[in-house]
C-alpha cells in the first residue's frame, strides 16, 4: 500500500476521530444534570501543518516542502477524587515518508498510529501528585531544552507550597525513559524548583531552576538522533556527557488590556568541557487561545554544540544545537477551539555563511 494512500486514510481518521471526540464530550455534558460531575472527561488536539525549509547546508535535499496532520484523542477517568487514569491515541499523516524523519530532524514519526498517553495520577492532597506511565513531560521547560510533543515513559512527583496569598513554591522530580522513535534506550533524571509570584494576577513572575541528566545514549546516537552534538569518531558515543542546569525567568503583565509575557532561558551543560552554553529570549503579546484573540511574538536563541541534548529539544527549529537564529510569529484564535499560527525561522549554523530559512503554517484545534 502506497505512502499516499496510507496518509489519506490516516488523515481521514484524524478528522473522523476529532468529530467523534467533540460529539462524545458534548453528549457527556448533556447527559449530566447540573451539579452532577461525570468521572469521565475527554481531551485531544489536532494540528495541520505546512512546512517549507530552504538553504539547508548540505548537498542532498537542501530544500523541501511537506504537509503534516496529527490528531491526539484521549479520555481520563476519575473513579475517586484522588485517582485519575488516562489514555490517548495518536494518528499522524504526512506527504513526507517516515524514512526521511531523521534526515529532516523530526522528533516523531510522520506517518503513525501509536499510543500517545497511558498514565495513572495519584493526588493525595491539593498540593501534591504522583504521575506514572507515558505522558507529557511534567517539567516546565522552554523549546530550548524540550519538545512539548514528546511523550517519555516514567514516574514523577510534584509538591507545592503556598508562600503568600498569590505566591507558590513548586518542587518536582522524576526519572524517565526517553522513548524516541526508531530506537532509544535513553534515561533522563530530572528535577525542578519553581517560584511563582502573584500567580493568576494581571502582573506576576516566575523563576524556574531545572536539572536534567541524560544517560544510556548509545542507541540514540546509533540511530542518528544526536544530530549536531559532537560524536567520538568511529563510535556511537558522544564527546560530552549531558547534565544540564537551566534557569528560566518569566515576567507577565498587561499592555493595552493584552497579556504580555517575556521569557529568558539560559542553560549550561555541566558535562561538557567547552561549547556548553545556550540562551533563549522571547516576548509574546496577546493570546490566540481565546476566540478572536491576536498574538504576536518573537524568539531568539543561541545554542553551542554540546549545550543541550539535541535529540529532545524543539523540532520546529531546523537546527537543534550549534546554531543561532530568530523566530517571529503571528497567531489568531478563530474560536476557543480553533487557532492558526504563521512562524518564520531564520537560522545559521556555526561555520556556515548562508542562513537556513523555514516557514511553518499551523492550524490547531484543542479541547
Amino acid at each position: 500500500m502506497s505512502n499516499v494512500r496510507v496518509s489519506t486514510m490516516v488523515l481521514g481518521a484524524i478528522f473522523a476521530a476529532g468529530s467523534c471526540a467533540a460529539q462524545d464530550a458534548a453528549s457527556i455534558d448533556a447527559a449530566n444534570p447540573a451539579g452532577e460531575v461525570s468521572p469521565w472527561s475527554w481531551f485531544g488536539d489536532v494540528m495541520l501543518r505546512g512546512n517549507r525549509t530552504d538553504d539547508i547546508p548540505r548537498l542532498v535535499d537542501p530544500s523541501f516542502s511537506a504537509l503534516f496532520a496529527r490528531g491526539r484523542f484521549g479520555a481520563a477517568w476519575d473513579p475517586v477524587p484522588t485517582l485519575e487514569f488516562g489514555a490517548a491515541i495518536k494518528l499522524a499523516a504526512s506527504s513526507s515518508d517516515n524514512a526521511d524523519d531523521r534526515l529532516r530532524n523530526v522528533n516523531e514519526r510522520s506517518n503513525d498510529v501509536a499510543l500517545d498517553r497511558l498514565y495513572v495520577r495519584w493526588k493525595p492532597g491539593e498540593s501534591a501528585s504522583v504521575l506514572a506511565g507515558k505522558s507529557a513531560f511534567p517539567l516546565q521547560l522552554s523549546p530550548l531544552l524540550w519538545d512539548a510533543d514528546l511523550r517519555p515513559v516514567g514516574a514523577s512527583a510534584e509538591l507545592s507550597f503556598a508562600t503568600g496569598e498569590f505566591d507558590r513554591l513548586q518542587l518536582l522530580g522524576g526519572y524517565f525513559a526517553g522513548d524516541l522513535p526508531y530506537g532509544d534506550d535513553s534515561r533522563i533524571g530530572a528535577a525542578q524548583l519553581a517560584w511563582h509570584w502573584r500567580e493568576g494576577a494581571p502582573a506576576g513572575a516566575s523563576v524556574l531552576v531545572s536539572y536534567l541528566a541524560f544517560s544510556d545514549l548509545e542507541q540514540l546516537v546509533l540511530q542518528g538522533q544526536s544530530r549536531t552534538n559532537r560524536r567520538i569518531a568511529g563510535s556511537n558515543r558522544l564527546v560530552s556527557d549531558f547534565r544540564l542546569l537551566d534557569l528560566q525567568l518569566v515576567g507577565r503583565a498587561r499592555v493595552a488590556d493584552l497579556p504580555l509575557e517575556v521569557r529568558l532561558d539560559v542553560a549550561r551543560n555541566l558535562g561538557a568541557d567547552d561549547q556548553r552554553n545556550a540562551a533563549r529570549a522571547s516576548a509574546q503579546l496577546g493570546d490566540s487561545r481565546r476566540a478572536r484573540g491576536w498574538e504576536i511574538g518573537i524568539a531568539a536563541q543561541r545554542i553551542q554544540r554540546d549545550a543541550v541534548m539535541a535529540a529532545f529539544n524543539s523540532d520546529d527549529w531546523w537546527f537543534h544545537s550549534w546554531a543561532r537564529g530568530v523566530m517571529p510569529w503571528l497567531a489568531y484564535g478563530f474560536s476557543d477551539t480553533w487557532s492558526a499560527r504563521l512562524a518564520a525561522f531564520h537560522e545559521r549554523r556555526d561555520g556556515v555563511a548562508d542562513p537556513t530559512d523555514r516557514v511553518l503554517l499551523d492550524v490547531y484545534a484543542r479541547w
